[in-house]
């Protein structure tokens, strides 16, 4: 079997180039013929992503994609590093963008830092459910933004999900904006998680998210906003007393290669992948949905937490528009109104 690497990973964290290496023998994506006349070339692709591998992003995401490429039998292969071993969704990205990761799940925000207008759709209340996020990225309303974020990075989006809707947790119930005023509520440090903060009506603080669980215990901040499967995750219940189902945003994960895509996937591979991604967009949601069930049945069981379910969303959701209309750039409020239309 006859190899040929691309250019090395430059960008890859040390403790895994070695993995990288052994397996790859280069780039980020290798191919090899196969030896007989008229076989596919073969082509390993990497997915990265910052999740582990219990939460729904890997188990019905990462891992669908992957089983459903093997399965095509096109000569691809996709290898999965979870748990951020390939860097922070910032040097993942860039990484992506130079061809040294291959395929990335990456939030609305981050990717907004290279182009302002994706960040939108992290905006506070932007959808209605799951349903309407996949809804609008499979439709053409949403290709404008698709090729603006490729024209100017260089990425393409193959598809997207909602991995569960963001709720607030606190030492107090939070039911109206008003709950939130003198409260330090940690949001992730982002220009549009924090425009949300603001429309919402908090003062948000930032903190990464590796940090949270201690600043929450040693009072530096007073409560946060997470998904349900990120909030059991980091057993937030130890260090929290209450959980607002606010349902304020829709936590977005958007699947993205790099310049592999046009250079190496032939049109079988590139058909291929993206039916896995649309596999993997289909599953996502109820396998979230049947994780924060479980989750809120042991809470309520438990105890854990005393699980807030009567939050007076219309008021949020009114003030959030209201705040963003008034706020969001002329490039950005376009696609705020494409995505208001794409609702049911």
């Amino acid at each position: 079997m006859t190899t040929h690497p691309r250019p090395p990973r430059a960008l890859l964290m040390a403790s895994v180039l070695p993995l990288l290496l052994a397996t790859a023998c280069g780039g980020g994506a290798d191919t090899a013929g196969s030896g007989e006349p008229g076989a596919p070339e073969q082509v390993e692709l990497t997915l990265a992503h910052s999740y582990t591998d219990q939460q729904p992003q890997h188990r019905c995401g990462a891992k669908i994609i992957a089983d459903e490429v093997a399965a095509a039998d096109v000569g691809l292969t996709v290898e999965i590093f979870p748990g951020s071993q390939l860097g922070g969704d910032a040097d993942r990205f860039q990484s992506v963008a130079a061809g040294d990761i291959d395929i990335d799940i990456q939030g609305a925000s981050a990717l907004g830092a290279s182009h302002a207008p994706m960040s939108v759709v992290d905006a506070a209340y932007a959808f209605d459910d799951a349903e309407h996020l996949a809804r609008f990225f499979a439709d053409p309303a949403s290709d404008g933004l698709k090729s603006g974020f490729a024209e100017a990075t260089g990425v393409q989006v193959l598809g997207a999900w909602s991995a569960g809707a963001r709720q607030f947790t606190a030492n107090q119930p939070i039911r109206r904006p008003a709950d939130l005023q003198g409260l330090r509520m940690r949001f992730p440090n982002s220009p549009q998680f924090l425009m949300n903060a603001h429309a919402l009506g908090a003062s948000p603080t930032e903190v990464a998210f590796e940090e949270l669980y201690l600043a929450l215990q040693q009072g530096t901040v007073d409560g946060q906003e997470n998904p349900i499967v990120n909030i059991d995750a980091l057993n937030l219940g130890e260090v929290q007393d209450h959980l607002s189902l606010s349902g304020h945003q829709q936590n977005s994960n958007l699947v993205i290669v790099g310049p592999v895509w046009e250079e190496e996937l032939s049109p079988e591979q590139q058909q291929a992948l993206s039916a896995a991604v649309d596999s993997a967009v289909d599953r996502v949601p109820g396998c979230v949905a049947e994780d924060e069930t479980r989750i809120l049945d042991e809470y309520r069981a438990s105890g854990a937490f005393q699980v807030v379910d009567d939050v007076d969303v219309a008021a949020f959701r009114t003030q959030a528009e209201q705040y963003l209309r008034a706020n969001l750039s002329p490039e950005q409020l376009p696609v705020y109104e494409a995505i208001r239309a794409a609702a049911s």
